[in-house]
């Protein structure tokens, strides 16, 4: 789980976006295409076409952090805007990265086995 300090911004990037990006890639879209600053704190939260995969991008006060998580089944819930970001809390993000509806929190399908 991603130690989220108190009063950290959370906010999802609407749409999909190129998982292919990296780092650099995805704190240029942060700057060019939300008009925010990458460096402020914040995390961002971005998820691929086919909506099983996110990446977030968070910068603390040391330098500039990259999550990924895939779900093995299903998707990650998402918000039906095409452009901007949606404000969430931690504890929505929390539910969401669960593989749980974050808009009406229930727990989803577990994996019972590895392979």
């Amino acid at each position: 789980m991603i130690p989220v300090p108190g009063g950290v911004r959370i906010w999802i990037a609407t749409g999909h976006t190129d998982m292919r990006r990296g780092m650099h890639g995805l704190a240029m879209q942060v700057q060019q295409g939300l008009h925010r600053d990458p460096h402020a704190g914040d995390l961002y939260i971005f998820r691929g076409r086919r909506g099983d995969l996110v990446k977030i991008l968070w910068h603390d006060a040391l330098g500039m952090s990259l999550y990924a998580k895939r779900l093995e089944r299903g998707r990650f819930i998402w918000p039906a805007a095409v452009d901007g970001v949606v404000a969430i809390s931690a504890s929505q993000m929390a539910c969401m990265l669960e593989g749980i509806d974050w808009r009406h929190p229930q727990t989803t399908w577990r994996p019972t086995a590895a392979g």
